[in-house]
This record gives C-alpha cells, sequence and structure tokens, in this order.
C-alpha cells in the first residue's frame, strides 16, 4: 500500500515537472522559430528570449499579436503567456510584429535587423493591400524591393523573364491596367537598373522613406461611434488619432496631433479626447467591443510614449546603439568602398582580360585566315607555276614553230626566188622560141615558096618530061622517068606554157600571259571604351505619366479615386493637420475603466 502511494506521488511530481514547459512557434517576416518556454513565463520573458535570438535591442517598436474572435491582441509583457486568450495547443503560434511605427524611418531605425523587419512587414501590408499605395509608387517600390533582393542589376544575369514568380504589384494594381506581366517587368526592371551601387539596407530604407508617405502608412483603423450614434472610423498613429468616414480611410475628417492632446480618457466603454485647447470641445466616441477599447488604449499609450520619447534627449542605451551603428556603418560603408574598387579592379581586369580573349580569339581567327590564305596563295603559286611551265613550254613550243616557219618562210622565199628565175628564163625560152618560130615561120614561107617554085618546076620538068617521053616515044622507046620529092616541113608551133605560183601566208598569234601577285592586308580593329538617378518625384511623374494612357477607368476602386482627388487639390498626408513640433510632455493619458 505504501509502495502503491509512492508510486503514485511519483507519477504525479513527474506530471507536474512535465508541465512546467510548453512549446511557442515564434512567426517573423523573415523566419519562424520555436523555444521551449516555463510556464510561469510572462511576456517580457518570451519577448526577451526572441529579442536575443534575432539579434534586435530596438525592442520597443515590436510586440507578440495573435489572433482573438473577430479581431487580433497584443501579448501584455507583464502578464503570463499562457494568461492571455491564445490558443492552448502546442506550439502556441505568436506573430512577431511592428505594433508602432517611426515618424521618420531614417533618423529613428538604428539597427540593421530592426529596418529590415519594419521592410517585410510594410512590403507585405503594401502587396496585402492594407497599405493603399498609388500605381507609380508601386512600380518604384518594387525596384527597390527588387535592388534588394538581387543587388546591382546585370544585364546579362537578370533577363526577361527573372521577376515572372515575384510578387511585388497588389493584385489591385495589376488589374487596373491593360498591361503584361513583360510590360510590368519592363518598367520596373528599368528603374531598378538606376539603383546600382545600393546595399540592401541602402534599398530598404529608401522603400521605407517612399512608403512612410503613403496615407494609411502605420495607421491601426477601429470601427467607433460618436456621440451621435454616427459610425467612424479611429485611425491611431506616430503622429496622433485621427477620425475618417467609413468610406475614406485616405483623407481624415479631424486629426488629433499629440502634442495638441491634453488628456485621454476611457470610462464605460467611452472615450473621451481633450484637447490643450480648452476652448475646443471634448471629441467622444465609443466602440461596442471591449477588445477594441483595450487595443486602442494599448496604442494610444504607447505612441504618445514614443512620440515624447523622440522629443527627450536620448537614452544612454540609445546614444550607445546609435554610435555603434554609426562605427558599424563606416566600417561597412569603408568595407563597401573597398569591395567596390576591388570590384572595379576586378571587373577592369576581367574586362582588359575578356578583351585580351577576345584579341587572341581575333588573332588567331586572323592567323587561321592568313594560314588559309597562304595555303590558297602556294597552292595557286604551284598552279601559276605548273601554268608558267606549261606557258613556258608553250613559248618554247612556239618558238620552235616560229623559227620552223620562218625557216619555211624562208624556203618559201628561196623557192619563190628559184621560180622567179625560173620564170624568167622560160619567158626568155618562150622568146626564144617565138623567135624561132617565127624564124622558122618566115623559113617555112620560105621553103613553102621554094616548095612552090619547085612544085612550078616539077610542073615544068614534068611538063618537060611529058613533053620528052611523048617525044621520046615519040622519038624513041625510052622508059619514063619519075622523079619523087620530098614533102614540105610542116609548121612546127611551139606553145609556151606560163607557170603560176601561189604562197601561203601564215600567221602566228602568240598569248601574252599575265601572272599576278597575291596580297593580304591584317586590319587592326580598334576598340574604344565608353547618368545618375533623377529625383524621386520626377521618377513618380514619369512612372504616372507612362503607363497612365493604359489605365482602365471602370476599374478604379474608391481609394483610387480619393487619391486621384487628393493629388489634384495637392493635399498630402502631412497636410491634413499642423505640423508638429517639439513640446514638454503635457499629455496625461489615463484610463478609469467602471465596473
Amino acid at each position: 500500500m505504501a509502495s502503491a502511494l509512492a508510486a503514485k506521488m511519483g507519477l504525479n511530481s513527474l506530471r507536474r515537472k512535465q508541465a512546467k514547459n510548453f512549446n511557442v512557434r515564434i512567426t517573423t517576416m523573415d523566419a519562424d522559430m520555436e523555444f521551449s518556454c516555463e510556464v510561469k513565463w510572462k511576456g517580457k520573458d518570451l519577448f526577451d528570449l526572441v529579442c536575443r535570438a534575432l539579434g534586435l535591442r530596438e525592442t520597443w517598436f515590436f510586440g507578440f499579436q495573435y489572433d482573438v474572435e473577430d479581431t487580433v491582441a497584443w501579448i501584455k509583457m507583464d502578464k503570463k503567456v499562457l494568461d492571455h486568450d491564445v490558443s492552448k495547443e502546442e506550439p502556441i503560434t505568436l506573430n512577431f510584429l511592428a505594433k508602432f511605427y517611426p515618424e521618420n524611418a531614417e533618423e529613428e531605425l538604428v539597427q540593421d535587423i530592426t529596418q529590415h523587419l519594419f521592410f517585410l512587414q510594410v512590403k507585405n501590408k503594401i502587396l496585402e493591400e492594407e497599405i493603399y499605395c498609388p500605381p507609380e509608387a508601386s512600380v518604384l517600390l518594387a525596384s527597390y524591393a527588387v535592388q534588394a533582393k538581387y543587388g546591382d542589376y546585370d544585364p546579362n544575369v537578370h533577363r526577361l523573364g527573372f521577376l515572372a514568380q515575384e510578387e511585388l504589384l497588389p493584385k489591385r494594381v495589376i488589374n487596373l491596367y491593360q498591361m503584361t506581366a513583360e510590360m510590368w517587368e519592363e518598367r520596373i526592371t528599368s528603374c531598378y537598373a538606376e539603383h546600382r551601387g545600393r546595399t540592401r539596407e541602402d534599398a530598404e530604407m529608401e522603400y521605407l522613406k517612399i512608403a512612410q508617405d503613403l496615407e494609411m502608412y502605420g495607421i491601426n483603423y477601429f470601427p467607433i461611434r460618436n456621440k451621435k450614434g454616427t459610425d467612424l472610423l479611429l485611425g491611431v498613429d506616430a503622429l496622433g488619432l485621427h477620425i475618417y468616414d467609413p468610406d475614406n480611410k485616405l483623407t481624415p475628417k479631424c486629426s488629433f496631433p499629440w502634442n495638441e492632446i491634453r488628456n485621454i480618457s476611457y470610462s464605460d466603454r467611452e472615450f473621451a479626447i481633450k484637447p490643450l485647447d480648452k476652448k475646443t470641445d471634448v471629441f467622444k466616441f465609443n466602440s461596442t467591443k471591449l477588445k477594441v477599447n483595450k487595443l486602442i488604449l494599448q496604442l494610444c499609450m504607447g505612441n504618445h510614449n514614443l512620440f515624447l520619447r523622440r522629443r527627450r534627449v536620448d537614452s544612454l542605451e540609445v546614444q550607445q546603439m546609435k554610435a555603434q551603428a554609426r562605427e558599424e556603418r563606416a566600417r561597412k560603408r569603408v568595407e563597401r568602398q573597398r569591395l567596390e574598387r576591388e570590384k572595379h579592379l576586378r571587373e577592369v581586369a576581367e574586362r582588359a582580360r575578356d578583351d585580351l580573349e577576345r584579341r587572341l580569339i581575333q588573332l588567331q581567327d586572323e592567323a587561321h585566315m592568313a594560314n588559309d590564305a597562304l595555303l590558297r596563295s602556294e597552292e595557286t603559286a604551284d598552279l601559276l607555276a605548273e601554268k608558267a611551265q606549261i606557258a613556258e613550254e608553250e613559248a618554247t613550243l612556239l618558238s620552235q614553230k616560229a623559227s620552223e616557219a620562218e625557216a619555211e618562210m624562208q624556203r618559201i622565199k628561196m623557192t619563190a626566188i628559184r621560180s622567179e628565175e625560173e620564170r624568167r628564163m622560160m619567158e626568155q625560152k618562150m622568146l626564144e622560141a617565138e623567135m624561132m618560130a617565127l624564124k622558122m615561120a618566115d623559113e617555112s614561107e620560105r621553103r613553102a615558096m621554094e616548095a612552090d617554085q619547085l612544085k612550078q618546076d616539077l610542073q615544068e620538068a614534068r611538063d618537060s618530061e611529058r613533053r620528052a617521053k611523048h617525044k621520046l616515044l615519040e622519038i624513041t622507046s625510052k622508059s619514063t622517068y619519075s622523079l619523087n620529092t620530098p614533102s614540105p616541113l610542116s609548121n612546127m608551133v611551139v606553145a609556151a606554157s606560163w607557170f603560176g605560183f601561189s604562197r601561203e601566208n601564215l600567221s602566228f598569234d602568240f598569248k601574252d600571259t599575265d601572272m599576278k601577285r597575291l596580297s593580304m592586308e591584317i586590319e587592326k580593329e580598334k576598340v574604344e571604351y565608353m547618368e545618375k538617378s533623377k529625383h524621386l518625384q520626377e521618377q513618380l511623374n514619369e512612372l504616372k505619366t507612362e503607363i497612365e494612357s493604359l489605365k482602365l477607368k471602370e476599374r478604379e476602386t474608391p481609394l483610387d479615386i480619393l487619391h486621384n482627388e487628393n493629388t489634384e487639390k495637392g493635399t498630402s498626408k502631412h497636410s491634413n493637420f499642423k505640423k508638429v513640433s517639439p513640446i514638454t510632455p503635457q499629455t496625461d493619458t489615463h484610463a478609469h475603466t467602471h465596473t
């Protein structure tokens, strides 16, 4: 029995020991973290642990936010974490967010981590359209967000389409214009290229400097009613309290800067804002939800305390933080300048190397070309040499033919000369023959005459013979004597034939072969190595002008219309109430809660 009781007590002791811890998941805008917490821890214990883990020292801007019913609430630093209306299912999820916003981000935000968390939160609120942002400012803010993420623009790396998966513009802005995703990317990249040389911290700060001038920046809105029961909106921010129509969150109906408020009281779910000017009526309003009333009171007290804190001398801790931040930024600036110099020298060296490589490739190409040209030249030279040899052989052959032709011409000339002599001799012989013929003709004629004479003589002789015969016969019986005479010489006619000689004329065409020289000139190429961002308002005006023609008027939201009206009137966030000036703390913020 005693052993069973001891075992039971040990089990209960173990359960109590186990129940001393619980797990919490802290969600920041950058990452999620989980911690094991003790049951007795208050909000400040967990808050300090998270801030140490983040390296965050500007803790007064932040807090733990959680969802409750249809609104949000903040963990109180002096209250146990588990005593809040948070879900007890482990791990308990809390959002680490900025609860209060600075008046001037550049002057107030000291640490880079603080600036980075604010940048992420404001960027998310703009994209979720919790903060209204006009289209031209949206493009410029997107370009700074790209600079913060990707660094300097490099056209070789950041080609068209590199922002395709990025969420950079509110959907309202995209739907308002007839522009494709590529057209929006082109506009953003055009601005992004002008931010060269800015670090991530610089780009995030430029983003916050532009965003803090937006009408809804840093304002928490709550539905309220005045004494007459009219529905209104209460806006609480770092500059004061603002009263809005429910349909117009851009332009307040009236504003109460913190330095003009004497007292804010809360009693029986009713708030009363008492101005310093006693002649001004007290503004009273109420909210039906108790949790909302508590949240309004927390934000009023926290923003008012920070308002007063900004106008006091910085605490020793803040002075130390600012000095360290200045030293760190100076060190980073020197380091960045050194890196920039090294980067510049490296880029120069890389460009020189690239130029040398290009020059080497060019020279190699030229060498290949020259080598090819040389080979072609050698081939051409061999071809020309072969042609020259052929031409020389042809010339020799032609020379031989010319010599033979010359010899033939000489032979023909000699033949012609001999033929001329023979012709002359023939002519002479012909003349002689003619003379001989004439002579023989004369002789023939003379002989013919002689023959005629002889014939006559013969006839006479015959006649005499006949007579003699007759007489002889008559006288004696004598035998007759017959006398035969030779026939006359026939005329011999010598026909001389003329000999004709025809010469053939020989002609030879001698072709002249021109030998052309090959030359190649290598031309030397001369490479020459070849302002800054415009004013912010000029950039915004230019962007607005560029995209205005593509706007679809029918898609304008009420906030777009109100913003355009304010722009035409010259109304801005800071012209809605008097300029805030440093004062000594006079406001007494207190709350009287009546049960």
